[in-house]
C-alpha cells in the first residue's frame, strides 16, 4: 500500500520533470532542424509571453528572494530567444523572396507596425531599443548586481555570527537559527548568480545587432545572385525581414531587462514594487505639494501647453492630500486593532489557568461595597499610587512592584485588604463618608465620633463625620480624607515588607544599570567571593531596616572589601553599614542633630555576655537568660516611649557587635524605630544623647 501511495505522489513530479527535459530539448533543435512558419509563430508570442510573465512576477514579488530561479529562468529564456532568432534567420535567408511574410505573421506584422512601410525608421527604432537595452538598463543592472553580490558575500560572516549570538542568548531556537542560515546561503546564492546572469542580458543585446547585420547582409547577397532580384528589391524585402526579426527579438528582450534591473534593484526593500515606490514616493506631503506646484508654474508660463501641466499639478495636489487622510484612517483602523488585541490577550489571561496561578506581588482589595463607592474615584486612587511607586523608587533605590486595584468579594463589607504575594498583610474598615482625626494621647474635638486605633501607625484616632470636618479644623485639627488614610496604610505596610517585595529579577535590574567600571567590579566578586543569591541577602537585609540601596556604587565597593574575609550575609551588612554611616544618620536627623537612646554598662555587659563564640572568635550564637531578656524589653520600652511621647526623632546606639541582637529584640515593639551601633555614627554630625536605658 505504501509503495503505490509512493508512486502516485511521484508520477506528477516525474512527469513535470520529463517534459521539462522535452522542452529543452525542442529548444535545442532550432538551433540546427528546419521549422515552419507556424511554428516560428507560436515560438515567438511564447517569448514574448514569457518575458511579461518574468516582468509581472518580478513586481509582484516581497523579496529578490522569492524569485531565486530567476538566473534559470533568465537563461533559459535567453536561449529559447537565439533558438528563434536561427530559426527566423534560417527562413528569412531561404524563402525571403516570397515576401514579407517568409518568416512567420508575427515578424511581418511588427515589420509593418514599428516601420510604417519604411525599413530605415524601423532600423534607427531598432538601434534605440538595443542602446537603451545594452547602455542604460543592462549595463545598470549589471554594476547593481556585481555590486550586491560583493556585499552580499563580504557580509556574510557577520549574520552567522549574529544568528549564532542570538542562539546563544536564546533569542531564536535551533530551527529558527537553521531557517535563517539557509536563508542566508540563499541569498549570496542568490546575488551571486544574478551577477553572472546579467551577462546573459548583455550577450543577447550584443548578439541581436550581429544577426540584424547578418540577416540584412546575406540576405541582400543571397537575393541578388540566387533569386534574381534587384538590390534594391532585394534590399528592401531583406532589411523589412531582418528589422522585423529584430524588433520581436528585442521587445522581449527588453522587458526581460527591465524584469532583471527591477530585481536587483529591489534589495532590502520589502514588498511588492508598486507598495514600494508609491509608498516611499507618496510618503511626503510636501514633495507632492511641490512638484504640484510646479506644475502650475509651467503650465501659465506662455508658450507651454497649460492643460498637461495644469492636470498634473491638480493631480500630484489631490494625491498630497489624499495620502495623509488615508494614512490618518490607515493608522486609527490598525490602532483600534491593536487595542481590541490587546483586550482580547488581557482577557485572556484574565481567566487564563496559568495567570491564576501567578501571585500578584502587591494587590490593594476592596470589598463589593467599598468597590462600588469608591468607583468615581479609582482614577484618582490610581495616580496617587502611581506617585507613591516613585517617591519609594527615589528613596529606597528600587521601584517597587505594580500596585493592583481589585475587587474581593469575600472581603468584609466596607473594608478593604492590603496583600503581598497573594498573602493578606493588613485589612481595615474605611468609612468613606468619614473623616479621621488623629488624637494620640492628647485632647479630643468636641464633635462626636468613634474612637479607633491609626491603622498606619496604630495611634488613637476618631472618625467623625465628613460635614462636622469644619468644626475640628476650627479646633485646630487637621480631618484627612478616607483615602489619604488608605493610602497612608498601604505606604507604610510596603515600608514593613520592602525586604520582601525586592526580588531577584530586581536585583538583576539594579546590577544591569550599573555603570561600567562596577559592572567589572561586580564580576570580580560574583560568584567568586559571594554568590547573586548572597548579594541579594545583603540587600534584603537592608531594607529589612528601611536602608536605602539608592548608593549602590558604594554597597558594591564596601562588600568587595569584606566579601574575601567574610561570607555570611549578616556580617557583611553591618561592614556595609559602617561604610554608608552618612546616609544611615542622614536619615534620622532632626534639626540637623542625631538624637540618641543609649544603652547603659550593665546591658552591653549583658550583651557582650551572651555572645558565644567558636574557635575562631567569631561570634557563632546569641544566648541570653529570657527573665534577662524580658527585664531589658521593659525597660528599653519605658525609655524609648517616653522619648517618643516628648516628639524626639531618635535612634538606639549600642555596640558594633550585639547591634544586630538589641535590633531583634526592639523591632517586635518599635519596628521602625532605628537602632545603630557606635561605628555607624558618621563623623562630623553633631550628636545629642537623650538618656540611657539603665
Amino acid at each position: 500500500m505504501s509503495a503505490t501511495s509512493v508512486s502516485t505522489t511521484e508520477a506528477p513530479k516525474a512527469l513535470s520533470d520529463v517534459g521539462f527535459a522535452i522542452g529543452i530539448v525542442m529548444v535545442l533543435c532550432l538551433f540546427f532542424l528546419p521549422v515552419p512558419a507556424l511554428m516560428i509563430d507560436f515560438g515567438l508570442a511564447l517569448s514574448i509571453a514569457l518575458s511579461v510573465l518574468i516582468l509581472m512576477v518580478s513586481l509582484w514579488i516581497q523579496k529578490p528572494l522569492e524569485f531565486s530561479a530567476f538566473p534559470t529562468v533568465l537563461l533559459v529564456a535567453t536561449v529559447l530567444r537565439l533558438a528563434l532568432n536561427i530559426s527566423t534567420t534560417r527562413l528569412i535567408l531561404s524563402h525571403g523572396s516570397s515576401g514579407e511574410t517568409a518568416a512567420g505573421y508575427i515578424i511581418a506584422g511588427f515589420a509593418r507596425l514599428v516601420m510604417g512601410g519604411d525599413f530605415v525608421i524601423g532600423i534607427i527604432v531598432f538601434l534605440i531599443l538595443v542602446t537603451i537595452n545594452f547602455l542604460v538598463i543592462t549595463k545598470g543592472a549589471t554594476r547593481i548586481a556585481e555590486v550586491g553580490a560583493r556585499f552580499t558575500l563580504d557580509a556574510i560572516p557577520g549574520k552567522q555570527m549574529a544568528i549564532d549570538a542570538d542562539l546563544s542568548a536564546g533569542l531564536i531556537d535551533e530551527k529558527v537559527a537553521q531557517q535563517r542560515r539557509r536563508e542566508l546561503e540563499e541569498e549570496s546564492a542568490f546575488f551571486g548568480s544574478m551577477d553572472g546572469a546579467s551577462k546573459f542580458v548583455r550577450g543577447d543585446a550584443i548578439a541581436g545587432l550581429i544577426i540584424l547585420g547578418v540577416n540584412i547582409f546575406g540576405g541582400i547577397v543571397i537575393g541578388v545572385t540566387r533569386h534574381g532580384m534587384s538590390l534594391t528589391s532585394a534590399s528592401d524585402v531583406f532589411t523589412k525581414l531582418s528589422v522585423g526579426d529584430g524588433l520581436v527579438s528585442q521587445i522581449p528582450a527588453l522587458i526581460i531587462s527591465l524584469a532583471a534591473g527591477l530585481l536587483v534593484a529591489k534589495g532590502g526593500t520589502r514588498g511588492s514594487t508598486e507598495k514600494a515606490v508609491f509608498g516611499q514616493l507618496g510618503h511626503y506631503p510636501s514633495a507632492l505639494f511641490m512638484a504640484a506646484s510646479l506644475m502650475i508654474i509651467l503650465g501659465v508660463i506662455p508658450g507651454l501647453p497649460l492643460v498637461p501641466f495644469a492636470a498634473l499639478g491638480g493631480l500630484l495636489g489631490f494625491v498630497g492630500v489624499a495620502i495623509p487622510a488615508r494614512a490618518r484612517k490607515v493608522g486609527q483602523a490598525e490602532a483600534a486593532v491593536r487595542a481590541q488585541q490587546e483586550e482580547r490577550n488581557r482577557a485572556e489571561a484574565r481567566t487564563s489557568i496559568k495567570e491564576q496561578l501567578k501571585p500578584v506581588e502587591i494587590e490593594l482589595c476592596f470589598s463589593k461595597e467599598l468597590a462600588a463607592t469608591l468607583l468615581s474615584q479609582h482614577a484618582e486612587i490610581a495616580n496617587r499610587v502611581a506617585k507613591m511607586r516613585r517617591k519609594f523608587a527615589r528613596e529606597y533605590g528600587f521601584v517597587v512592584p505594580e500596585i493592583r486595584l481589585t475587587d474581593e468579594i469575600s472581603a468584609p463589607a466596607k473594608s478593604y485588604q492590603i496583600r503581598l504575594h497573594g498573602t493578606i498583610a493588613a485589612t481595615q474598615e474605611l468609612r468613606v463618608h468619614e473623616v479621621l482625626v488623629v488624637v494620640g494621647d492628647g485632647r479630643r474635638p468636641s464633635t462626636p465620633g468613634d474612637e479607633i486605633r491609626e491603622p498606619a501607625f496604630g495611634m488613637k484616632a476618631i472618625w467623625i463625620p465628613e460635614s462636622l470636618a469644619a468644626d475640628a479644623r476650627r479646633e485646630g485639627f487637621r480631618p484627612i480624607d478616607p483615602i489619604s488614610v488608605m493610602l497612608t496604610h498601604l505606604s507604610e505596610t510596603i515600608h514593613n515588607n520592602l525586604a520582601r517585595l525586592l526580588s531577584y529579577r530586581d536585583m538583576r535590574g539594579l546590577l544591569d544599570r550599573l555603570e561600567p567600571e562596577y559592572k567589572r567590579l561586580l564580576d570580580d566578586i560574583c560568584p567568586s567571593q559571594i554568590s547573586h543569591s548572597g548579594l541579594l541577602a545583603v540587600f534584603k537585609l537592608l531594607l529589612a531596616e528601611r536602608v536605602s540601596v539608592r548608593n549602590l556604587n558604594l554597597i558594591l565597593e564596601a562588600i568587595a572589601e569584606i566579601a574575601p574575609h567574610i561570607r555570611r550575609p549578616e556580617q557583611i551588612v553591618e561592614h556595609v553599614r559602617v561604610r554608608i554611616a552618612p546616609q544611615i544618620c542622614g536619615a534620622i536627623l532632626d534639626g540637623g542633630v542625631l538624637k540618641v537612646l543609649r544603652l547603659g554598662n550593665r546591658w552591653d555587659m549583658v550583651f557582650h555576655q551572651s555572645l558565644k563564640r567558636d574557635a575562631k572568635g567569631e561570634v557563632a550564637e546569641f544566648d541570653i537568660d529570657p527573665r534577662l531578656m524580658e527585664e531589658f524589653a521593659t525597660q528599653v520600652s519605658a525609655a524609648i516611649r517616653k522619648r517618643l511621647e516628648e516628639k524626639h526623632m531618635f535612634a538606639v546606639v549600642t555596640t558594633a557587635e550585639t547591634r544586630p541582637f538589641v535590633r531583634m529584640i526592639i523591632e517586635r515593639m518599635f519596628p521602625t524605630l532605628p537602632v545603630l551601633s557606635q561605628l555607624e555614627i558618621a563623623r562630623g554630625i553633631e550628636v545629642r544623647s537623650l538618656g540611657v536605658v539603665a
